[in-house]
């Protein structure tokens, strides 16, 4: 018999969390639930922060938060979620981090702390109540914690990179018209 414990039960909401605001994110930029653009709207405004293309950058961010948040809730793969959801964040907070750290005036606040909190949950691993735990973590392996976080951190350093270059030529831009 399994018992779970106060971490186990502390694990689960962390996820559950987590993941359903990491999934509702997603939901909006994919589908245009609970007030979001959908891929057209977000679609422009990713182009217009220097995302391009925009559709298909908003089809990434969608499905990497849609998907690792509900990953996340669930506790399935729970290394490649966690780090997935941690980069799609980490490329909303380069967008906000000109408006300084916090959310009331546009700060990168919220996606920093979303994606703190999946890196920590990628780190930690799901606890007992969990997809991963009762399939016996065959996606959920020590070995993979590092390896998802470095090939999620190269590639979201290269498209934030990329983002960051085309926002500056935008700026740049502006200011010779």
């Amino acid at each position: 018999m399994t018992c779970f414990d106060r971490r186990d039960l502390g694990l689960l909401m962390l996820r559950v969390g987590t993941g359903g605001v990491l999934a509702a994110h997603g939901a909006q930029k994919l589908f245009g639930w609970f007030g979001g653009g959908g891929l057209e709207g977000t679609g422009q405004f990713m182009e217009s922060v220097g995302y391009a293309p925009g559709k298909a950058n908003a089809t990434i961010a969608g499905l990497t938060e849609a998907g690792g948040g509900v990953l996340l809730a669930l506790g399935l793969a729970t290394p490649a979620a966690g780090a997935a959801a941690a980069g799609a964040m980490a490329g909303a907070a380069a967008v906000h981090a000109p408006n300084g750290f916090f959310a009331q005036s546009g700060g990168y606040e919220h996606p920093a702390f979303l994606g703190l909190t999946a890196t920590g949950l990628s780190i930690t691993g799901p606890g007992r109540i969990s997809l991963d735990h009762a399939l016996g973590h065959s996606v959920n392996r020590g070995w993979m914690v590092p390896a998802a976080l470095a090939v999620t951190g190269a590639a979201t350093a290269l498209v934030v990179g990329a983002r960051n270059k085309r926002a500056a030529r935008q700026v740049a831009g502006e200011e010779r018209e």
